[in-house]
């Protein structure tokens, strides 16, 4: 099987004409540019810093507590552009009316002032539902699953416009780990109504919002039912996929198959939830990773070399496939990472592992263009290849931004003195 490495697909070309101010081509000018973003989605979750962006000041006496300090932050920032914030129902609105939208505003902003794209997750779940579902017939848990699709995409708009639509509905029927109002309206209503429910009530609030089915179930089960979706004429934009690899790294091999099976539906392809351990894995037995849960669970030595050489690999020959748009690692620390695991990129001391040193040499080195300086020809232009994402560029006095993009060459005049 291709190893899908090459990433020549990432890039494209641009042309940058420098002119006098009377419009006559400047020869033999240097010109600079220099990357800014990725049009690639390197994304991470951005749940440790809702405290931060909020100015709450650290307890120390609150395990539970967000990590987020401004020094992760730099370590987040420094590598990753897409954020996944945190909409799970039951959290967001524990008291039926008060959601908690201004915190999730402000966190929102706080990520889009430094050039970080967001995404909300979920906006249908069954799993960490509001008690206050709980004994409501299923047209009035519906009535309210529609007002809340609405009320969140409408406060959000400009701030968070992509959304896990809705959220492992390959079970959502059957879910019986624990009651939750969700699970009942599903059985009743079936699967693609409730996917239509979520897409529909999204799109009409927000015309312009991107929308991803997002699910760990990577069997023909989910084949089936993205399949039903787009013969049913359910607009999504985008299949996410689920690849927390607490029991081991799957492999190229394994990985990319299974990417092959999504890709032939022509939809971009998110891996939304990934995960790599640098401690002693997860036995191979358990089923559903919610029923192994340690007090401590450390990361070692050998472990983080392991998780560093696996994450390479996965990122490489995932960036290497040209379905695949966005990557989303779960986790930057492990203080508080899901099931206490050390998937974290950052030990709980707020120390970087070397599994953070690859993806950022990956990402911001080896995946980067510029500063590169470029010299005008005797038409005044200079030419470039590189990876598709937004660029700074200088000529002289004049400054000026481009974006390199998937099809067409990209153009940029400037007029200097």
């Amino acid at each position: 099987m291709a190893t899908h490495q090459d990433t020549a697909h990432r890039t494209g070309e641009a042309l940058v004409t420098v002119l006098d101010a009377d419009g006559t081509p400047r020869a033999g000018t240097e010109v600079v540019v220099e990357q800014q973003r990725h049009a690639f989605g390197f994304g991470n979750i951005g749940f440790d810093f809702v405290g931060l962006a909020n100015g709450d000041a650290p307890d120390e006496h609150d395990p539970d507590g967000d990590p987020g300090t401004p020094e992760l932050a730099d370590l987040w920032l420094d590598v990753f552009n897409t954020a996944t914030l945190p909409f799970y129902w039951g959290r967001f609105e524990p008291e039926r009316g008060r959601p908690d939208t201004e915190r999730l505003q402000r966190t929102a902003a706080w990520f889009r002032d430094r050039g970080v794209a967001t995404k909300g997750h979920p906006l249908v779940w069954h799993t960490v539902q509001p008690d206050w579902l709980l004994g409501l017939d299923t047209d009035e848990v519906e009535r309210l699953q529609r007002e809340r699709i609405r009320r969140e995409v409408r406060d959000f708009t400009g701030l968070v416009d992509t959304w896990d639509a809705i959220n492992e509905v390959v079970i959502m029927p059957h879910f019986a780990n624990g009651d939750n109002g969700i699970t009942p309206l599903a059985l009743a209503r079936g699967r693609l109504a409730m996917i239509r429910m979520a897409v529909d009530e999204a799109r009409a609030t927000n015309p312009a919002v991107t929308l991803l089915l997002n699910d760990f179930d990577l069997s023909d089960a989910y084949e089936c039912l993205i399949e039903g979706v787009l013969e049913a004429g359910i607009r999504i934009d985008a299949i996410g996929l689920q690849t927390h690899m607490h029991q081991g790294y799957w492999g190229e091999d394994t990985m990319l198959a299974m990417v092959d099976r999504f890709a032939r539906y022509g939809l971009p392809l998110h891996l939304t939830e990934t995960s790599l351990v640098s401690g002693d894995l997860m036995p191979a037995h358990i089923v559903d990773l919610n029923d192994h849960r340690v007090d401590s669970w450390p990361s070692t030595p050998e472990g983080e070399a392991r998780q560093a050489d696996e994450l390479e690999r996965h990122y490489r020959s995932l960036v290497g496939h040209p379905a695949v748009e966005a990557i989303t690692y779960w986790g930057i620390t492990d203080q508080g990472a899901w099931l206490n695991a050390p998937i974290g990129l950052v030990r709980a001391d707020g120390t970087p592992k070397p599994a953070y040193d690859a993806l950022r040499r990956l990402v911001k080195d080896e995946w980067w263009t510029g500063p590169t300086t470029l010299r005008t020809d005797e038409s005044g232009q200079a030419s470039f290849r590189g990876f598709r994402g937004d660029y700074a560029v200088r000529a002289g006095s004049a400054e000026a931004t481009l974006t390199i993009g998937r099809d067409t060459p990209t153009e940029l005049r400037l007029t200097t003195d």
